[in-house]
């Protein structure tokens, strides 16, 4: 009987440094929220077309990415919970108030009706004075097409619907611009 309470205190502890060693290293991870300022592109002879998808504005209407073939697109994955997101969004407001009439910006807040919705997405960026548009993948339709599996995502398309190159991660603005420069 003594034997086995000291197993099980042995196993508790080991437990306990392992999970503690997990915080450390998530800790160490998450202070690298800033993308590298890298950006691969794609290097392919052959170009790869943009995925396709409907999503909808701000306003409820159902637009489609091929609507923006003609000028370069900035396709950013995104929800209000998500603080990398939260990090970058003032770059994107800032260079969309610069560049926004020579490239497209589609701010997309994936909606899964429970932790994000297109009420408390809209209600971020009401909060923070954005004005970026801003898009809802109420169906998941567009993180779907390209695979999205963890966010901040951004995509970047030249203006004849190709895609040229994408960071995962936080990205910061001479990142961000540094994209844009590969699609114009």
């Amino acid at each position: 009987m003594f034997g086995s309470k000291i197993k099980t205190l042995i196993a508790a502890a080991g437990f306990a440094l392992v999970i503690a060693g997990a915080v450390i290293v998530y800790n160490l991870l998450s202070g690298r929220m800033e993308a590298p300022n890298t950006v691969n592109t794609n290097n392919s002879r052959d170009q790869i077309p943009a995925p396709d998808f409907s999503m909808i504005d701000i306003e409820g209407n159902t637009v489609k990415l091929s609507d923006m073939i003609g000028k370069p697109v900035v396709l950013n994955f995104w929800a209000s919970w998500c603080q990398p997101c939260r990090v970058e969004m003032p770059f994107f407001d800032d260079v969309w108030k610069e560049l926004g009439d020579e490239v497209h910006f589609m701010m997309l807040c994936l909606v899964d009706g429970g932790s994000e919705t297109v009420e408390s997405g809209t209600a971020y960026i009401l909060r923070q004075g954005f004005s970026f548009p801003v898009y809802f993948d109420t169906g998941w339709e567009g993180s779907r097409a390209y695979g999205i599996r963890s966010i901040p995502t951004t995509v970047f398309i030249n203006s004849d619907g190709y895609l040229v190159t994408g960071v995962q991660g936080t990205i910061n603005e001479s990142t961000l611009r540094r994209g844009i420069e590969l699609i114009r």
